[in-house]
């Protein structure tokens, strides 16, 4: 499972000109599924998102998790994250989860950050989303957990 984390000052996703999920001061976490992915890696990720020190403490340094700030999450499900671009000039996605497995993991996923106390909310899966973010820093940080 592998998440790339946009710290946000806000950040949205619309489909087909219809904003489907919104957040303020937090992450944007694009999120990608492996076939070998599991209720554990999901949890194990979320957990990890969810404490990470990359908010900036009083003397400016990044001390604070998005617990600790009160910030939120907006989980985008992108499978492109998987792309192999090893050969030729056309990626491909051959390592990305089916599109079921996918689904389920992410659901799985934005559902343990929220219960960890992050309010989250999310794009949606399979559809052609437009996303805005408003990286803050800028601090984009990459994660994988196997």
């Amino acid at each position: 499972m592998k998440a790339i984390l946009q710290r946000v000052k806000k950040g949205s996703v619309t489909v087909e000109d219809r904003v489907v999920g919104k957040v303020g001061h937090g992450l944007v976490i694009l999120l990608g599924i492996g076939p070998e992915d599991g209720e554990e890696q999901a949890k194990e990720l979320a957990y990890k998102i969810a404490n990470l020190r990359i908010f900036a403490d009083r003397d400016g340094k990044m001390n604070l998790s998005l617990l600790d700030v009160g910030g939120e999450g907006l989980v985008v499900p992108q499978f492109t994250l998987y792309a192999n671009t090893d050969k030729g000039h056309r990626p491909s996605f051959v390592g990305a989860a089916p599109p079921d497995l996918a689904r389920s993991l992410v659901d799985q996923f934005t559902t343990v950050l929220a219960r960890l106390g992050v309010p989250t909310q999310s794009g949606q899966f399979g559809a052609h989303m437009l996303v805005e973010i408003h990286n803050d820093g800028p601090v984009t940080i990459s994660l994988e957990v196997e």
